[in-house]
């Protein structure tokens, strides 16, 4: 009797790295906000919207949440629509999504954007598992010198990290 030799494509596809789970970052978010406190939230959506965000069509770049009767939405996030996807289905790439949050982080979000002036901004979104999250930040408007602020650091580190490359490759 002859034993089955281990399959290797499949040993070697359980020990790969998981793949990229981002799907979508909002970088524009940083530089406009001070971060205060992030959230995770799953998203309500259509079925063309998972097949469009499969495909890499999602975009937070003008996205925001708001609350309205004790419930958060997301509202200016675009996805953009499969042609072959959607043809029975009339898509509004830009639609009003409802947030699922618990209860308890719905009543922070509330309490902290109706009383102490915060906005509520997508960050990113990624993949759990077979399920769309979207991580929410709590945010303050950051002012005119605080995002000069931002980008003189953010200038100084690139320097920086040159001018250490250079040392190394000297050295």
């Amino acid at each position: 009797m002859s034993k089955k030799a281990p399959n290797d494509k499949a040993k070697a596809k359980s020990k790969a790295e998981p793949a990229n789970r981002t799907i979508a970052l909002n970088k524009r978010a940083r530089f406009e906000y001070h971060l205060v406190e992030r959230f995770e939230a799953g998203l309500a959506l259509q079925g063309w919207e998972v097949k469009a965000i499969r495909a890499g069509r999602a975009n937070l770049t003008d996205g925001y949440a708001y609350v309205q009767d004790g419930e958060i939405y997301l509202i200016g996030a675009q996805i953009t629509p499969l042609i072959q996807a959607s043809t029975h289905v009339v898509a509004n790439d830009r639609r009003t999504r409802k947030l699922l949050l618990h209860r308890h982080e719905i009543d922070k979000l509330i309490g902290r954007v109706e009383r102490d002036g915060y906005t509520i901004v997508p960050t990113a979104m990624y993949w759990s598992g077979n399920k769309v999250k979207l991580e929410i930040a709590l945010a303050k408007g950051k002012k005119e010198h605080d995002k000069r602020d931002t980008a003189r650091d953010r200038d100084w580190q690139r320097e920086k990290q040159r001018a250490l490359r250079r040392h190394n490759k000297d050295a």
